[in-house]
């Protein structure tokens, strides 16, 4: 296989050889996979229909839980796919929608958790200034801006990585293609460039965490001035849920890029790449509805419209 052009397919990572596992590995993510799209929808759907959460912190919410649903939706349906035809196949141009996909939306992300951190940064330490600075036109352009950064990034990655000519035959390590595999099938050289590219990714992403970090370092400075031990306890109840998926996006997807060669093998990276890429987009509605008395009524309120209407519409059909 002298070049990408002669590439019509590629083959991913399978998760077993057996039809048993396989059934098994389908099971799993068809589990997560539902979880993942109940947790989502109901966020988008109770943000979107209770009016006491139109705020500028649930329209960011709501914002990230499309981008998680996009995540899930790009890399988890392709693999069950491929478990119950027991096949690795992906063909190439959907390969190469798989990787701009999830960069668009893993990318728009991260941007999004840097602007949920400033969001809060202002909610805390300039709450007299917060109906100017996050207004409703403010919020959008942020939300634009984030989805926009996103998509840029996505094109620019996608399109250098695959115009890279491709010699070390077709099979990605991963059950799902991003980038790191797809360079490996790469000419002797021909990747410096794409590699260019991530370093400066890389700093970009560096800049939001550190922002992230010096936002959050600001806020618990101001909340423990609060000398009621009832607003420091509201405070720390708005910021905790962010905080704490920001720590598992990161902290997943350092150990899966940052990770030493010698602990580099098939089946881990296989178990890290789950951790990034599927597990978050699944836990991220249970983590922001856990302490969120709001969230939570409005939740109750979307459930329990819900079932009396699916109740109301099977007894008019049994009538």
């Amino acid at each position: 296989m002298s070049n990408s052009s002669s590439i019509n397919e590629f083959l991913l990572l399978a998760f077993a050889d057996t039809w048993e596992l396989q059934l098994l590995h389908f099971s799993l993510f068809l589990g997560l996979y539902l979880a993942a799209l109940l947790g989502n929808g109901l966020i988008i759907t109770a943000v979107a229909c209770d009016h006491h959460l139109h705020t500028p912190m649930y329209f960011f919410l709501l914002n990230l839980s499309l981008l998680d649903l996009g995540t899930v939706s790009t890399t988890v349906p392709k693999s069950m796919a491929n478990s119950l035809r027991n096949t690795r196949a992906v063909s190439y141009s959907g390969c190469a929608a798989q990787v701009f996909l999830f960069l668009f939306l893993i990318g728009g992300e991260y941007f999004l958790l840097t602007v949920m951190a400033y969001d809060r940064y202002v909610a805390i330490c300039k709450p007299l200034h917060y109906g100017t600075l996050m207004g409703s036109r403010a919020c959008v352009k942020m939300a634009a801006a984030v989805w926009a950064s996103g998509f840029l990034n996505a094109v620019l990655h996608t399109a250098n990585t695959f115009s890279i000519p491709l010699c070390q035959g077709n099979t990605v390590d991963q059950f799902f293609c991003e980038i790191p595999q797809i360079l490996k099938l790469s000419c002797s050289d021909s990747y410096l460039r794409e590699v260019g590219l991530i370093a400066l990714s890389a700093c970009l992403v560096f800049g939001c965490f550190v922002f992230i970090v010096l936002s959050y370092v600001q806020i618990f400075t101001a909340v423990l001035r609060i000398p009621s031990e009832q607003g420091r306890h509201k405070a720390f109840s708005m910021c905790l849920p962010h905080l704490a998926v920001v720590s598992l996006f990161v902290s997943t997807d350092l150990f899966a890029y940052l990770k030493p060669p010698s602990l580099s093998s098939p089946a881990l990276d296989l178990v890290v790449a789950v951790l990034y890429a599927v597990v978050p987009p699944t836990l991220n509605p249970l983590i922001y509805s856990m302490r969120n008395k709001e969230l939570k009524d409005a939740l109750r309120k979307v459930i329990s419209w819900t079932f009396f209407s699916s109740s109301n519409i099977a007894i008019a059909l049994h009538r």
